[in-house]
C-alpha cells in the first residue's frame, strides 16, 4: 500500500517504516498517525516479515513530536479521541509479536520520544536528542510517556524529564536506559539492520512469545508473570520450531525454523 507520509520497505523478512516528512521534521500529524496504523496492522499480519525497524527520513528528526498546529486546534473532547488514537498506534507498536528496533536518527522529543520507547529496541545516532517537552506548552504527554518512560527508566528520572520538559542528548540516555546503544549516524541503519538480522536467525515464535512474556509480566505480579512463562514455555515444547531448534543444535548445524 502507497502512503502519503510513510514509506515501507520490505526485504528478506524485515520491513523497514520511514516517516517521511522531513519539512516538518517528520512531526506526527493526524494523518501520519493514521498511515503509521494502517502500515503496521498491516505488519502485524505479513507472515513473511519477521522483525520491524522504524526511523525518519531526513538526517535531523526520528520524529520531532506532534504537529503543534493540530495540538493548538484542540478541544477537550477531540483531544481525548486525538491522544487514544495515537495510544492505540503505539500500543499495536509493542504488541506486535515482532520485534520493533527504533533508528533514532535525530530528534525524538514528544510523540517521537514515546514512539521511541513503543519500541522494543531504541538505537540512536550521536546525533539524537530525546525528551517529553509537553510542559512547555501547558500540555502532558499523551501518548504513553507517563506510563512507559517511568517503567523504561525509573520513576524518579522519568518525572525529572516529563517536568521540566529537557532535552538529553544520546549518551546521557544511554546512561539512564532509555536507548540501548549509541553509535555514529553512518552506522544507525546497519547496526539496527545486523540486529534485526540476528533475531531473524531466531526462532519465530519463540521470539514473539519472548516479547509476550516480558509484556505481560510487567503488569502482573512475579508469580503470574512466572506462570504465565511456564505456559508459553510448554507450548513452544509441542512446536516444530523447537524440535528443529534442539536437533540442528545436537547436529551442530544452522537451524531452519518455519514459524510453527
Amino acid at each position: 500500500m502507497k502512503y502519503d507520509n510513510v514509506v515501507v520497505e520490505k526485504r528478506d523478512r524485515l520491513a523497514v517504516v520511514k516517516i517521511n516528512r522531513p519539512d516538518k521534521m517528520n512531526a506526527l500529524n493526524a494523518k501520519t498517525v493514521e498511515e503509521l496504523f494502517q502500515a503496521f496492522t498491516d505488519l502485524k499480519t505479513d507472515d513473511q516479515i519477521g522483525v520491524v525497524i522504524v526511523t525518519g527520513a531526513g538526517e535531523k528528526a526520528f520524529v520531532a513530536g506532534a504537529d503543534i498546529a493540530e495540538l493548538a486546534a484542540l478541544a477537550p473532547v477531540n483531544g481525548r479521541e486525538t491522544i487514544r488514537k495515537g495510544q492505540a498506534l503505539f500500543n499495536l507498536i509493542e504488541s506486535l509479536g515482532k520485534p520493533v528496533i527504533a533508528a533514532v536518527n535525530g530528534f525524538a522529543l514528544g510523540g517521537g520520544c514515546e514512539l521511541a520507547l513503543a519500541c522494543t529496541i531504541r538505537v540512536a545516532s550521536e546525533n539524537a536528542k530525546l525528551g517529553q517537552p509537553e510542559v512547555s506548552l501547558g500540555l502532558m504527554p499523551g501518548y504513553g510517556g507517563t506510563q512507559r518512560l517511568p517503567r523504561l527508566v525509573g520513576k524518579g528520572k522519568a518525572l525529572e524529564l516529563i517536568l521540566t520538559g529537557k532535552t538529553i542528548d544520546a549518551q546521557e540516555a544511554w546512561r539512564i536506559g532509555l536507548v540501548n546503544q549509541v553509535v555514529l549516524p553512518a552506522e544507525l541503519m546497519k547496526t539496527c539492520e545486523e540486529m534485526a538480522k540476528t533475531m531473524l536467525s531466531k526462532g519465530p515464535l519463540a521470539l514473539r512469545y519472548c516479547l509476550d512474556a516480558v509484556n505481560q509480566g510487567m503488569e502482573s505480579t512475579l508469580e503470574a508473570g512466572l506462570e504465565y512463562e511456564a505456559t508459553l514455555f510448554a507450548i513452544l515444547c509441542a512446536s516444530e520450531d523447537m524440535k528443529e531448534g534442539t536437533q540442528a543444535f545436537l547436529e551442530k548445524r544452522p537451524a531452519k525454523f518455519k514459524g510453527e
